[in-house]
């Protein structure tokens, strides 16, 4: 796949006086942007091992009079400017890269190999087009610097850890965001996409991502040889019927106007033909968007879990084990609606309706979210910057093709356009909150 280096004088605004300057104002910036995406891009870290990438965001806020705090929360990046009274707005941004060998045929492709904490040697890539959040974070960076006398209060801009491992705005929070830092009212990010053209923002009301866990289920038997199954406990046949029911969780327990996945992601089990082995695990990926919900699937895996090994004959001690993995736990974003519908309303009167759509929610996970569900006073909000140039949007229209996703190998983002979308909308969103009085 190739990416269309797109001039960002393409995507000059036909709006405004306001989103005029800005428009300009990030055309000036982007070749120097453009060089900052480019190395991020080709030097990606994964998650909490962040420190090249967090330098880079430390040293352009300095330059620009921000007071910066580094090693937050593991390797996250906290950048304060204080501007006279006013609201207090965070902005933030995540860093990590995904162990995805990349595939995009670039000339500046990542060749980066590292070997996990895992113990796995793999490719290192910014599939999840995180190298665009921290560009644009500099963007709106420097825009805010360079517009000071036109806003009032304190900008705080984040550049967040581990964003791919569910824990990086958590530590951030445990280490005091809201308590070393001032605490914001509202809080701003943006999320590149791979389902629409580049250039165009998606917004999405209420729930906007889910809650996702990850959950283990060990199911014990009793092994022995194939050829006398009579004499054991199989745990491939216990575990089979344990992933069979809990397709009923979602199709007969939860509302159908309520949202839920059960996925078993991983079965394994045994060694041999003629074994019947003692063990069988199971992986699940369970997502919801309300806590009920969620609640609801979790209890329900556990009760199926059990209930099916007492239907198997199991003795006490052979029940499954069902272990939710907490560390890889993220909770649905909520964007506060009211703020939303404000905010989408704002964008479209600078960039166009035809640019600005609302969206339905999906079932990805972000760890944004935590930063609202601290404190649900806090008017949250992120939003989708398509990043699909829009001639290979077309033409996989056209010819019923299924474009890259996110955290493909082959996810190459129209980075331009997406770098100056955000940028600018993320800055007049900014400028609009702290607009002096």
């Amino acid at each position: 796949m190739r990416i269309l280096w797109m001039s960002a004088a393409a995507l000059a605004l036909a709006a405004p006086a306001t989103a005029q300057t800005l428009g300009g104002e990030v055309e000036k910036q982007m070749p120097s942007l453009m060089a900052i995406y480019k190395d991020l891009h080709a030097n990606p870290e994964l998650s909490f091992m962040e420190v090249r990438s967090a330098g880079i965001l430390a040293a352009e806020a300095r330059k620009l009079g921000f007071k910066v705090t580094e090693k937050v929360g593991g390797t996250g990046i906290v950048a304060v400017m204080e501007n006279g009274p006013g609201p207090v707005v965070l902005v933030r941004a995540d860093m990590d890269g995904l162990p995805v060998t990349e595939q995009t045929g670039l000339p500046g492709a990542s060749k980066i190999r590292v070997t996990t904490k895992e113990g796995v040697e793999t490719g290192v890539m910014h599939a999840c087009g995180h190298d665009t959040h921290m560009t644009a974070w500099v963007g709106v960076a420097r825009l805010m610097a360079a517009n000071k006398a036109k806003w009032s209060g304190t900008l705080v801009m984040i550049g967040q850890p581990a964003e791919e491992r569910g824990a990086g705005a958590r530590m951030m929070l445990a280490d005091g965001l809201y308590t070393r830092f001032p605490k914001p009212q509202y809080a701003l990010a943006f999320h590149d996409a791979a389902q629409f053209p580049a250039g165009k923002i998606g917004y999405t009301p209420g729930y906007a991502l889910a809650n996702v866990d990850s959950v283990d289920i060990t199911v014990k038997g009793v092994g022995g040889h194939g050829a006398y199954p009579q004499t054991t406990k199989d745990p491939i046949v216990l575990a089979s019927r344990i992933v069979g029911a809990l397709q009923t969780l979602v199709s007969r327990e939860i509302s159908p106007l309520d949202s839920a996945v059960v996925t078993v992601g991983s079965f394994h089990a045994g060694a041999k033909h003629n074994i019947i082995s003692d063990e069988a695990k199971l992986q699940l990926t369970v997502r919801s968007y309300s806590d009920e919900v969620r609640d609801h699937l979790l209890d329900g895996i556990a009760r199926i879990a059990k209930g099916e090994a007492i239907a198997a004959g199991m003795p006490d001690d052979k029940m499954p084990v069902v272990s939710v993995d907490k560390n890889e736990y993220t909770p649905s974003t909520y964007n506060t609606p009211e703020f939303t519908e404000e905010m989408a309303a704002y964008l479209k009167t600078s960039f166009g309706s035809d640019r600005v759509v609302q969206m339905p929610p999906v079932m990805g996970g972000e760890d944004f979210s935590r930063f609202w569900r601290e404190d649900k006073s806090i008017k949250s909000l992120i939003v989708w910057v398509g990043g699909v140039p829009q001639a290979e949007y077309d033409a996989a229209k056209k010819e019923g093709r299924t474009l890259p996703s996110l955290h493909s190998p082959f996810w190459a983002p129209d980075a331009p356009a997406v770098i100056s979308t955000a940028t600018e909308a993320l800055t007049a969103m900014t400028m609009k909150l702290m607009a002096k009085k």
